[in-house]
Formats: C-alpha cells, structure tokens, sequence
C-alpha cells in the first residue's frame, strides 16, 4: 500500500490529495461547487453536488498520482465543520440542501436561547456559545420547517450528520454512520467533558436522539468502504473537522501550541493539553484531534469572513480577477488613506458573537481609490485575527509567540507581513499549505501503521518566517481605527 487518500471537503470547494510516505503530494485535484442563498443570510448546498465533487476529485487525484484505489493503505477525511445534512435512513436522500456553518436563518432561535438564560448551561456542557453558527438550531430548523419531519424522524426514519458523517454513509453505502470527537464537538449537542451526546441539551433543542451517529477518536478505524461506490474496500481511519485537522498537521500536539488557518472563514486555535480552559472573552472550547483515545481541549476564535472577502473583491466587486492579484494592488498604495473595510457579511464572530452586524466601508475620503479597498480588505483579516489572539492570551494566561499557518491566502505575503506587524507576534508558514488536508492524512497514517509519531516528525520542513517591522505607536494608531470601524459595522 503506497499511499494515503485526504478528502478536504471545503465550504467553496473539495479536494483530494494523495499523500506518499515523505508527505510529499503525489496528486491533488480541487474542485468547486455552487454556493446556494435562498435568501439574505442563507447559505445552502446541494449535498449530492458535494458527493458528486468528491467522488470527481478522487479520480483525478489518483490519475495524477498514477495509483488506483488498491494502493491506498487508508483514507482520512477533514471537512467544513457544523454544516448539517438531514437524509433518509432507507434511500439515503437529504430531504432539504445542506444548512451552511455560515448561514444565520436560526439566529433569533439562538438569542431566545441567550435570553432564556441558557448561555451558561449550554456553554458549561459544550463549550459553544449559543449561535446559529452551530449545528443544533440547524437541525431544529430543518425539523420544524421540512414537511413531515419531525415525526419522520421521531419514528427513526431520519438521520444527521455533518458533512464527515454524511461522505461516510455514502462511501460505505450506509454501513458507516459515524463522526469523530471534534466534528461531534461543534454541534451544540454534544458534552465536551463527557464525550458523549448530552441528553439534557437533546431535550432543550427537541431533537431525538436516533438521528445521531456513533462518535469515535478522530485516528482510529471507522469503517470500509464499499467496493461498488469507490472500487475496492479501503478502511476510513482518520476524521476531523478542518480547523482541528490543521492543528494536528501542523504537528501542533503540545500545550500552547497555536495555528491560524486562513481560508473562507479565519479560525484560530490553541491546543489547551488537558485543560478546557473556559474563556471569558467570546471565544469557544472544543476537542481537538489527536493520535489517542483522549482528545486535547482547544481554546478557537473564529472569524466568518476571511478568504471570502478576496472572492468578494473579485466576484461581487470585479476589482480583481485572482485572489493573487489582490497582493499586487495592496502594494501600490503605502498605506490604507484611513480606509477600514469590516466584511461583517453574516455578522461578526469572537471575540463579537454579533448576528446584527453588518459589512461597512468607512474612511474614504476623495484620494480613497481601487487599491485601497483591496488593502483594506486584506487588512480586515489581519484585524480581525488579532482580536482572537488578545482574547486567546487573554483567557489562557500564554503568550502568543510564533503562529503557524496555512489555508489559501496565507500564500498572500503582504498579508503575512501585516499580520505580523499589527499582531507583533512571528508568524510560521510551511512549505505546504494543505495543512488540513494532511492533519487528516497523518491521522490515517497513523491509525493504519502507515507511519508512527516519531516519523511524522522527522517529516516536518521548513518555513517560511515573517517578522514585526511595525512600531508600537503605528501599531496602536492602527489597531484604534480598526475597534473605531468595528464599532460602526455594530450599530443597528
């Protein structure tokens, strides 16, 4: 067996990447999907186009690698985390498009929740906030709103998953009906300290417990495939939500450690060993993924729209035709001329946890041109990272010294430098940037002898180190702009 099989299903797009014994790629295929926004605020897919692109991109991953299926010694999945899928137990058809993490139709279900007064209880078992960022209001949803499926699913004719659970079901053509701790963790529904599905919170969302699949240690054998759907039974042995799958790729396994992945969304993690470290700054504690039965806690700070407001820069605003070009306008200006740009397109994540905020331009004056909105927006990510790392080192007492990174724009070198000048912290980056895709790969790896620990190390490269060149005082000037900005985007 030569290799190992990464399915990175994303938000915008999957990708497959076939991964040799030095971790080097030996194929990779990527592709897109339709976004679908039924209205303001809704976000949906199509979890058939999902299948369909993943089982589109494993073919041509092997074809690049020149392998077939019997030369992978196992298949590790990562995937966008909290996007919920009801379907048939029987026919396996979704009986609604996928509820996108993104999407905010269940927001005011969530703050009737923080207005009931069960921020506390809901935080205390799960670690979450009450948000529809989360999985459990997505599923109350679909079974308040879908003709007939409350009771369908009271009778146990319905099932949920995230999209780990649901590629699963379908690659094993429902013999595995399955997550993992940390896609498990996400939910709202599950106890972080227990490991277990919490009954209590079970009965406050009113969501019967036979939807639910079995939860199992992300690096472990969940199951085979089946051999008329992918060509031969290759066992399934390493799942993670992406952001934790990006943890462990960065081999991030010690107390301290902390990665920012920069991809649709902006999500910052810190492994927290042991300890779930309760944070009083907006941010949330889940698992993390790790090689053992006992999963790490994780302290994480999430930003909604990261990457996602370069593809609005080129999609909605056509100011670019690339996300590469962005760095090149960035660098025409010296400055952003007191542009600020919150992309508060679907509200504003930690440390905020705001629904109603919304996208705001501010600043512009006359001199105010192309080249400074683009800034602007790439600058609004860097801002919005470095208000997840006050409140990190806020809450877990650490300093916040060095940052590894991965995720698409992390290839952006003008918004490396300016992270690391506005965060007067090092950031990290590696020669590859499929950190999540391989945080899965290595959890596979590992779960089926394909390599051990000690390996896994030994296979870590170089990077690539930005440094802060900024001033404290230009330092401060900048970041009052941007909390002056944020404030405006909140007033509604």
């Amino acid at each position: 067996m030569r290799y190992i099989l990464s399915i990175d299903q994303g938000t915008t797009s999957t990708r497959a990447i076939v991964f040799d014994e030095r971790g080097g790629i030996a194929g990779k295929a990527q592709q897109e999907f339709a976004q679908i926004y039924p209205r303001a605020g809704w976000v949906e897919h199509s979890p058939r186009d999902i299948f369909g692109s993943v089982m589109g991109v494993i073919a041509e991953a092997l074809v690049m690698a020149d392998a077939d299926v019997g030369d992978l010694a196992g298949i590790g999945i990562t995937n966008q985390r909290e996007t919920t899928i009801v379907w048939d137990r029987r026919t396996g058809r979704p009986i609604s498009n996928a509820i996108v993490w993104q999407c905010r139709r269940t927001a005011e279900y969530a703050e009737k929740l923080r207005q009931d007064g069960y921020a506390p209880f809901i935080y205390e078992r799960t670690g979450l906030v009450p948000d529809a960022y989360f999985s459990a209001t997505k599923i109350k949803w679909i079974l308040e709103n879908v003709q007939g499926a409350r009771e369908r699913a009271e009778r146990g004719e319905l099932l949920f998953g995230t999209v780990d659970t649901y590629l699963m079901w379908r690659l094993s053509k429902g013999r595995i009906f399955a997550t993992d701790y940390t896609n498990a963790s996400r939910t709202m529904l599950f106890n972080i300290h227990t490991r277990r599905w919490d009954e209590d919170l079970l009965r406050l969302m009113d969501i019967p417990a036979c939807m639910l699949p079995a939860v199992l240690p992300s690096s472990g054998f969940f199951g085979v495939t089946d051999k008329e759907i992918l060509g031969a039974e290759v066992p399934v042995c390493g799942v993670a939500g992406d952001q934790q799958a990006a943890l462990f790729g960065h081999l991030c396994t010690h107390k301290g450690d902390v990665k920012n992945t920069y991809g649709t969304g902006c999500f910052l993690l810190m492994n927290t060993g042991d300890k779930a470290v309760k944070s009083t700054n907006g941010l949330v504690t889940t698992l993390g993924a790790s090689a053992g039965e006992i999963p790490p806690y994780v302290l994480e700070g999430s930003v909604f729209v990261a990457g996602a407001a370069i593809q609005w820069l080129r999609d909605e605003l056509g100011l670019i035709s690339s996300a590469a070009e962005s760095e090149t306008w960035a660098r025409r200006v010296k400055d952003n001329a007191g542009v600020y740009i919150v992309p508060a397109f679907t509200g504003l994540g930690a440390p905020y946890w705001d629904a109603s905020a919304r996208g705001i331009i501010c600043g512009i004056t006359r001199g105010a041109g192309k080249a400074h909105i683009i800034r602007a927006t790439l600058e609004s990510i860097a801002y919005q990272t470095q208000d997840l790392i006050e409140a990190m080192k806020r809450d877990s007492g650490l300093d916040v010294n060095f940052i590894r990174v991965d995720g698409g724009a992390s290839q952006n070198n003008f918004l490396m430098q300016f992270q690391a000048d506005i965060s007067g912290v090092g950031i990290e980056r590696p020669q590859t940037v499929e950190m999540t895709a391989l945080g899965a790969a290595y959890l596979a790896g590992l779960a089926c002898g394909y390599w051990t620990m000690e390996q896994l190390e030994e296979l870590k490269g170089g990077y690539t180190r930005f440094c802060c060149s900024m001033s404290g005082q230009e330092r401060l000037a900048a970041l009052q702009g941007w909390k002056l900005a944020v404030s405006r985007a909140r007033l509604r």
